[in-house]
């Protein structure tokens, strides 16, 4: 996809991470065309710091708008022209100059403005598909800052980027298609129904469509034209129309007559390797029948119901479901950062926010001292944030602020601080952020001893990936999961919704190998806590039970689990 138009449908709904990004894409645009790296940075300042303000940037005055971090008086009367009429002319005189597959190129994580510049004006290359065919052909070995193993890298990303194409994270479709069922489901009449299917119904990790059932009898166009969505297509008997959604998130809507709405979603929602392994273990002469209900058709399978997040494969089938963890059922926050770090809010917001969520306690892991680009914490400066801990803890009782840490793993293996440091630390969150392109062998080799750390309380976002932009390290996953069983140490489900991260599809063995896995924000504002959403939806697709999950403890069990009392300095 080219470089996100500033361009929007509806600009009172410009939110401050669209405002944000057209900043960034301003910045690698001038950079790209070789401008002031003064008028560069400051609108990379102005990027970092408005994808994480909480407060609209709607709500501003203009003299509100100057005094911002990294703001100022030029970048304030740009956010006013984006506000005002969604549109940067600055950032569309760019757009312009720059062939929309340049700009495609720009968005290729790790393949920053230089490259870019190289590839376009020595090689005339002007389009993904070019750009591929081009490392096929190893043509870009020539080039300077190229060579072998970069050309490689490239061409697998390239390939990753190629397939992601058209496709949404859940978090995109999930709202948008909540809000058009809700719409759908108030206008129904007695007998008539309306359901979500296919992926996002199942809670994929990423969808390329919002797919719907309608049961009814009338005239579909007569319920669907009440929404405000524009159609863009509809078969002649009107059983299939499509739409677009503001978000961009193409919507599906098949229509069916009410007695046999059970059965037509079933048939909707299902995997092909749910349909599969069905086919295997059901008895001779069992067919679809024709039902309003789902669970009747189950039945006519002679098969337990199973709720449609364990219907993306076929290892459920057969089998009674698992008591699937719930958003209610966790009580803590683990993985969040603050303003000692990269984080948006103060360790004290980020503590109130929890405590006001409902949860019993917040675990903060800020970021180590290797993390110099996220202002990782040096050892005087992380014992100066356990004193406000300290602090605040004696405050806000019976709520409890657990003092943690989220260590980067080192290239060898090591963790970030002196065993020392760690030994003060209640929880130790191991995770990988740089020298990402180890080989299996090696990268496996490196987390397993972080692992093995007797400090090492749970294992952050094993893969490292982020969904749709950036394929995963690859790893030994069995050898990662086994030795966190026999070092006790727990696995991340991050829940960030471009990571999800451990996949959903090694839970299952994790809780075989009897590893806990916990449901982490990695939160970096308040905002963020509300991530967890996102995570559980995932766990439940792997079949997690809340008594596999690390934070479904309440606090006195978390703190047994930890092995220790409250520590204090001093």
């Amino acid at each position: 996809m080219p470089l996100q138009d500033s361009t929007i449908h509806n600009i009172a709904s410009m939110t401050n991470k669209a405002i944000a990004n057209a900043f960034d894409q301003l910045a690698r645009l001038m950079e790209l065309h070789g401008e002031n790296p003064f008028k560069i940075r400051s609108y990379q300042s102005a990027y970092r710091q408005l994808r994480n303000f909480t407060e609209p940037l709607s709500s501003l005055t203009d003299d509100q708008l100057k005094a911002l971090k990294g703001v100022g008086s030029a970048i304030a009367t740009k956010i006013r022209e984006l506000l005002e009429t969604g549109k940067m002319q600055t950032l569309e005189r760019y757009r312009a100059i720059t062939p929309e597959g340049v700009q495609e190129m720009l968005t290729i994580k790790g393949f920053g403005p230089k490259k870019v510049k190289s590839i376009w004006q020595e090689l005339g290359i002007e389009s993904l598909g070019e750009l591929l065919y081009a490392c096929n052909e190893n043509r870009l070995v020539e080039l300077k800052g190229f060579g072998l193993k970069t050309q490689e890298q490239l061409r697998r990303q390239l390939a990753y980027a190629l397939n992601s194409r058209g496709k949404f994270h859940y978090a995109t479709a999930e709202e948008p298609a909540r809000e058009v069922l809700r719409q759908i489901q108030s206008m129904l009449e007695s007998g008539e129904r309306a359901e979500l299917s296919g992926p996002i119904r199942r809670g994929e990790d990423t969808v390329e469509v919002i797919d719907m059932l309608l049961g009814t009898n009338r005239s579909p166009l007569h319920i669907l034209g009440k929404t405000g969505l524009g159609f863009i297509s509809s078969d002649e008997d009107e059983a299939h129309l499509k739409a677009i959604h503001d978000s961009g998130v193409p919507i599906s809507v098949r229509v069916c007559d009410p007695s046999g709405f059970g059965s037509r979603l079933f048939e909707m929602t299902g995997s092909d390797a749910f349909f599969d392994a069905l086919k295997k273990v059901s008895s001779a002469g069992a067919k679809l029948i024709t039902s309003p209900e789902e669970e009747e058709v189950f039945r006519g399978f002679s098969q337990p119901y199973l709720p449609a997040c364990l219907r993306s494969d076929g290892r459920w089938v057969g089998k009674e479901p698992p008591r699937l963890v719930s958003e209610n059922d966790i009580r803590g926050v683990i993985h969040a950062h603050s303003t000692w770090s990269d984080g948006l809010n103060s360790l004290e917001e980020m503590a109130k926010e929890t405590r006001d969520l409902g949860y019993e306690y917040l675990v903060i892991t800020d970021h180590s001292q290797a993390a110099f680009y996220a202002n990782g914490l040096k050892p005087e400066r992380l014992r100066a944030q356990w004193e406000e801990i300290d602090r605040l803890n004696s405050q806000m009782a019976p709520f409890r602020i657990f003092k943690g840490i989220e260590s980067d793993i080192l290239g060898d293996g090591s963790l970030d601080y002196k065993d020392e440091v760690l030994q003060g630390l209640d929880v130790v969150i191991a995770s990988v952020h740089s020298h990402l392109r180890m080989e299996k062998e090696k990268a496996t080799e490196r987390i397993l001893k972080a692992i093995a750390h007797p400090s090492t309380t749970i294992l952050g976002h094993p893969t490292g990936r982020l969904l749709l932009v950036r394929e995963g390290y690859p790893l030994d996953h069995q050898r990662i999961i086994d030795t966190c069983a026999e070092h006790g140490v727990c696995i991340e489900l991050n829940a960030h919704p471009w990571r999800l991260d451990l996949d959903w599809t090694w839970i299952p063995y994790a809780v075989e190998r009897g590893v806990r896995i916990s449901i982490n924000p990695e939160a970096h504002s308040v905002a963020g806590l509300r991530d967890i959403h996102f995570g559980v939806v995932a766990a439940r697709k792997g079949g997690l039970e809340s008594n596999n999950c690390l934070n479904t403890l309440g606090l006195d069990d978390f703190q047994a689990f930890l092995g220790r009392q409250e520590r204090s300095i001093g």
